[in-house]
């Protein structure tokens, strides 16, 4: 395993080593020595997926609240996404900055989305699903967001015609969430 530092502090990507013969591969996903060896000492404890049939299709950007923020590593398992997440810790040297990765089932890359950071997606194919575990389980009381399309952030999304659920549409603005440098 990988670990490739982001431009935001704690968040990276993960690159395993898929083993390729002639029945076809085998890809190591996840290991809580190797990630505790390269000092994240994360315990998941929920998986999640989710399944978008169109390209084009934004999810995000969302988060829990303390004490039930999440860590995430998320996967693609068929298909591509860019996948952007937002630093929203406070105090932070990125706080209120964004990165973007491209994730494919093609390649065996994930990202590692520490806690305090909002996270959403677009898919960049139609049939995509993606793959995430988390370290806190899901708590409906403690959800939370950022609207995708913040002017504030100015994240170009790579589609001109979002597909976009009724409830992110209607996520704040970071600037309206209360939080500050």
């Amino acid at each position: 395993m990988k670990l490739i530092p982001t431009d935001l502090e704690g968040a990276f990507i993960v690159e395993q080593t898929l083993y390729r013969d002639s029945r076809g591969s085998f890809l190591e996903i996840f290991s809580q020595k190797a990630f505790a060896e390269c000092g994240i000492p994360v315990e998941f404890v929920q998986d999640n997926s989710s399944f978008s049939k169109d390209a084009g299709v934004i999810r995000g950007l969302h988060f829990q609240n303390s004490p039930h923020a999440q860590a995430k590593l998320v996967w693609v398992v068929a298909g591509a996404v860019r996948d952007v997440i937002v630093d929203l810790r406070e105090g932070s040297q990125s706080f209120a900055k964004w990165t973007a990765v491209e994730l494919s089932s093609d390649e065996p890359r994930m990202l590692f989305v520490p806690r305090g950071f909002a996270h959403g997606f677009c898919t960049l194919v139609p049939q995509t699903r993606v793959f995430y575990k988390v370290d806190s389980p899901y708590a409906p009381q403690a959800e939370g967001g950022v609207r995708f399309d913040d002017p504030g952030l100015a994240i170009p999304w790579p589609t001109a015609s979002p597909v976009v659920s009724d409830k992110d549409r209607a996520l704040p603005l970071l600037k309206d969430l209360g939080v500050r440098r």
